[in-house]
């Protein structure tokens, strides 16, 4: 049967339209998601002002009895004191904990991001057009860029360095983030570990969908052709979904060390690079990937996030049982300098 490109150009199109507009709808819902969080921690912390803001009452002067008043010398009259009346409201319903919400979260995600497309807006142009025009020319080129890759020795590097994105590695770390947390009293460790995880199963489940949708054979499988609906599993690219699903989960936890978002994202477009070096993958299928997986781990951290944890103090780090609290003492009548180490069991 003879090969006729112009007519599968179209089922390709379709399918790259329809995984763009998906992708960018992921982004602008992780934006909205944002806006929203910081409207609800902003009408918050003007609610707590509000609250502890006591109104105060003037106690009015008391008076005598007419029959009383018949001294030449009046009376003086006691002051008006204000006073202060504690304002009572009602006590702040405390929310359930992560772990219990898990499961329900990540059906309440997968619902928002199968629906994303419905909501889109003319403002989410600004994610559509660069998204659009980048994976157009990649595509575009994809057989041209796969058989530029015929060189074996960089395909062991390239495995070595995917494995950050599979389900052992990312979730391994997404693990070592919860465990570290919950055993050394970081909140910051011990929520990143929970929303990289919630963010990886729901990335892992967009791209177990779209992989069986399309069926795109890898670069290997079918001489680097590319088609759709061919019984593969190459668009978009897994590893890539993962490790930018849970690198942007880690850098918005820790958005104030860039150094932690450097190694983050690096780690996540290395992974990206050596799906393609290691010809799992078209360059389309890792942007895409990216793409999705970007969205998915802002949305989840602007849905989930708590944002006691941007105020620092106790609620951001527990103290560690493990570790003194170190303070200084000094006595000044005595002249005496010391060190108190103070344990918590």
């Amino acid at each position: 049967m003879k090969y006729d490109p112009l007519h599968t150009l179209h089922r390709p199109h379709t399918t790259l339209v329809l995984s763009f507009i998906f992708a960018a709808s992921l982004c602008a819902s992780a934006q909205t998601a944002k806006h929203a969080t910081d409207k609800q921690a902003i009408t918050e912390a003007t609610t707590v002002e509000y609250a502890t803001t006591s109104p105060i009452t003037t106690q009015p002067a008391t008076t005598q009895p007419a029959s009383e008043t018949t001294s030449a010398t009046p009376t003086p009259q006691p002051r008006a004191i204000p006073t202060i009346t504690p304002q009572t409201g009602p006590t702040p319903r405390t929310s359930p904990s992560l772990e219990r919400e898990f499961v329900k979260n990540v059906l309440r995600d997968q619902c928002a991001i199968w629906t994303s497309p419905f909501r889109l807006s003319h403002s989410d142009a600004r994610w559509l057009l660069p998204l659009g025009l980048s994976s157009a020319a990649l595509f575009a080129t994809d057989r041209r860029t796969a058989g530029a890759i015929d060189n074996d020795d960089h395909l062991s590097l390239s495995h070595h360095v995917s494995f950050i994105g599979s389900a052992y590695g990312a979730g391994g770390i997404a693990a070592t983030f919860y465990v570290v947390g919950r055993a050394s009293h970081n909140a910051r460790a011990r929520e990143t570990g929970l929303l990289g995880g919630e963010a990886l199963i729901d990335a892992g489940l967009v791209s177990f969908a779209l992989k069986n949708i399309t069926q795109r054979p890898r670069p290997r499988s079918d001489g680097g052709r590319g088609d759709f609906f061919d019984g593969g599993n190459s668009f978009p690219s897994g590893h890539s979904t993962a490790a930018w699903s849970l690198a942007t989960v880690v850098a918005e936890e820790y958005h104030e060390r860039r150094a932690v978002r450097f190694a983050a994202y690096g780690l996540a477009s290395a992974v990206s690079f050596a799906r393609y070096t290691g010809r799992n993958h078209f360059l389309s299928d890792v942007l895409v990937g990216s793409a999705i997986g970007y969205g998915v781990g802002r949305y989840v951290y602007h849905t989930h996030h708590d944002a006691a944890l941007d105020a620092g103090g106790e609620q951001a780090r527990e103290r560690s049982r493990l570790l003194p609290r170190i303070a200084p003492e000094y006595n000044r009548p005595a002249r005496e300098y010391g060190v108190a180490l103070a344990w918590s069991f």
